[in-house]
């Protein structure tokens, strides 16, 4: 099967095509950073209009990179959600559109889901069962991913999630949009141990994450009488320490509570290089491995959605004519395709 996907979750307009014989053909992808960076952050109608009027020219452009035409795709899948309701109804009508006159089955995809499935387009994908650490603007938590559509969420934030947390942090620090990996750049020139922000929920047994009192507390650092701009690489490099710690030490706790020595880390704050060299090293030093996806496949992208729209099209599954999408969309509330499907043939 050689299938289409589509992501259009929030302010990246992807298109993916991949077969399961040959791997992935293509993936094209357009930011909308630009678009939105004088405003400070996404606006959700900007960025349901500017999918509009890429995703079209990005489906043409994704064939033609595949080298294929309508009639070699076999399926469409697309994120039905979790995102923003307008980003995701331009390109859930798309992809049925396309299935409709294709006649060809479609099938509507959890955006988490692609996440969690990203790493398994790398040469070498982690097995199940695993771990996985899924971090990014919208959502912190740990999941026991026992296969296919089989996820227990064993912990998640309480309030804000990690890369909300840094790209809040960042605008206080008048970082340009967007903030985290412009804070990750400005943390390196910090002096490690200058600030000293707190690890939110440490002292307290469990997998769950809080960060909005870090937040709070950088508040009160940068609106502190004296506060001067030589000072905000330091704040951006404790604030870094701070998350990074949290998000290790937790992962560790998930390892030990699963007894599974295997993690995968997901999602756009999985890119951040601090985070990845500490994981690492503490995952070792337990006798763990971590996997992760590469970095264009950490923030959103149209490939890891074609990962898990394969999956469930090679398992039967497939939408019906009404254009799918939801805003909010619990990841354990997925049913489990067959975990010992492969799915890339060598």
């Amino acid at each position: 099967m050689r299938v289409l996907a589509i992501e259009s979750s929030c302010d990246e307009s992807a298109v993916a095509v991949l077969d399961e014989r040959r791997g992935l053909l293509a993936h094209v992808l357009h930011s909308q950073i630009d678009l939105h960076r004088v405003y400070g952050g996404v606006v959700p109608e900007l960025a349901s209009r500017d999918h509009v009027r890429r995703l079209v020219p990005l489906v043409r452009a994704a064939l033609g990179e595949a080298g294929s035409s309508a009639q070699d795709i076999g399926g469409i899948a697309y994120t039905a959600g979790p995102g923003l309701i307008g980003a995701l109804l331009t390109g859930a009508a798309l992809a049925r559109s396309l299935a409709y006159a294709w006649q060809v089955p479609a099938v509507n995809v959890h955006h988490l889901e692609g996440h969690l499935l990203a790493p398994l387009l790398e040469p070498e994908p982690p097995p199940f069962p695993h771990v996985a650490l899924l971090v990014s603007g919208g959502h912190t938590m740990l999941v026991d991913v026992r296969g296919i559509g089989d996820y227990r969420v064993l912990g998640e934030t309480r309030d804000d999630a990690a890369g909300e947390a840094f790209d809040k942090t960042a605008k206080l620090l008048g970082l340009p949009y967007p903030g985290g990996p412009e804070l990750a750049r400005l943390a390196e020139h910090g002096r490690a141990g200058a600030y000293d922000f707190p690890r939110p929920m440490l002292d307290r047994p469990g997998l769950e994450f809080s960060f909005s009192g870090l937040k709070t507390a950088v508040s009160l650092v940068v609106k502190a009488p004296g506060f001067d701009a030589a000072r905000r690489a330091d704040v951006a490099r404790g604030v870094e320490d701070a998350i990074v710690a949290t998000l290790v030490a937790k992962a560790l706790r998930a390892l030990e509570a699963t007894q599974l020595d295997t993690l995968v880390v997901a999602g756009g704050v999985g890119a951040n290089r601090s985070l990845r060299s500490a994981l690492t090293a503490a995952a070792a030093r337990r006798g763990a491995r971590v996997y992760y996806p590469r970095i264009e496949f950490c923030t959103d992208n149209a490939a890891m959605i074609a990962v898990a729209g394969l999956a469930r099209l090679k398992a039967g599954e497939h939408a019906d004519l009404a254009i799918a999408a939801r805003a909010q969309w619990p990841l354990d509330s997925l049913t489990t395709s067959d975990p010992e499907r492969p799915l890339h043939e060598s």
